[in-house]
């Protein structure tokens, strides 16, 4: 193999095998929970992070919530049994809207990464995600907008 091709075959593969994860990872995960809203909060049943495939139930590790007052939906993260996190994604440093996969919430405009939690990290974003509270209770999710 000469060398050109051989660096070119390494350049695609480093970039192509870590896209395609992601890819593949994010492709069947995009889900868009149904709401109710309730006083200065957003309800999400708990139902919404379960789905049937071939007769067994799966899990999401996330669903995305769309609001009409929000330009940006809301990531909300099953980080454990019972523990949610709820993060607008929206990036903090040019604003452009976040991708969700691996993760970790990142900005295709400039590289910033994120925890599911908000927190930072790496940049060039220098500010945690706006984050909301959340409480739970037998079958929903609350999202606490104030």
């Amino acid at each position: 193999m000469k060398r050109r091709k051989f660096i070119k075959t390494c350049c695609y593969s480093a970039i192509g095998i870590p896209l395609g994860a992601t890819l593949l990872q994010s492709c069947e995960a995009i889900y868009y929970a149904t709401t109710t809203k309730d006083a200065n909060r957003l309800v999400v049943k708990k139902s919404e992070f379960w789905y049937t495939k071939k007769d067994k139930r799966v899990n999401r590790s996330f669903v995305l919530v769309k609001t009409e007052s929000m330009e940006f939906p809301i990531c909300l993260y099953k980080i454990d049994v019972d523990v949610y996190s709820a993060s607008l994604l929206h990036c903090t440093h040019r604003g452009c809207e976040l991708n969700v996969g691996g993760g970790i919430y990142g900005c295709p405009c400039h590289g910033s990464e994120f925890s599911v939690t908000g927190k930072v990290l790496e940049g060039p974003a220098d500010r945690d995600l706006k984050t909301f509270k959340t409480e739970i209770d037998h079958e929903n999710i609350f999202i606490l907008r104030a």
